[in-house]
């Protein structure tokens, strides 16, 4: 009942209705792009955490010590309150020791003398509770190069004697 003509018929139209169907496909599939109907595939989020580096001053089995931020010679808001018992000691006729420590990054030299500039800031802030300079000692360490972490090479230490 079939004959090969028609055969080859189906076949074509197959092959042309298929055709036909691609080209609509892919018409539709640029237009939709060249329109931006299908949102771009977005980046994920980074979160930027931005942690401020802050002077700060801890007692520690009687010696008080202060941290710096790099480059900078800013005593911590709270260094008088830290002090306070130094104060009352030299007060008692103790003497006050400062001595001042840096880290291994950058300029010996500088490091140096940014440790002389912290020691003589924390200086002032014992003279500015009372303590006389003459009560007050700036000694250099041995080794002022201080071991471990930077943050806290980067020190003011205050002792009594």
């Amino acid at each position: 009942m079939f004959s090969s003509d028609d055969d080859n018929q189906g076949l074509v139209l197959g092959v042309v209705f298929g055709v036909i169907a691609l080209v609509i496909a892919l018409v539709i599939g640029i237009s939709i792009y060249t329109r931006n109907l299908v949102p771009a595939a977005k980046a994920p989020a980074v979160a930027v955490v931005v942690v401020e580096e802050v002077a700060t001053v801890k007692v520690e089995n009687g010696v008080v010590k202060f941290y710096f931020v790099v480059g900078k010679a800013d005593v911590a808001p709270e260094a008088a309150q830290a002090l306070a018992e130094v104060v009352k000691a030299v007060a008692a006729g103790k003497m006050a020791v400062i001595s001042g420590f840096h880290d291994a990054s950058g300029d010996p030299q500088k490091n140096a003398e940014l440790a002389k500039q912290r020691a003589l800031a924390v200086r002032a802030v014992l003279v500015t509770q009372g303590v006389a300079e003459d009560k007050v000692e700036l000694k250099k360490p041995e080794q002022a190069l201080a071991s471990g972490p930077a943050a806290e090479a980067r020190r003011v230490e205050v002792t009594l004697k």
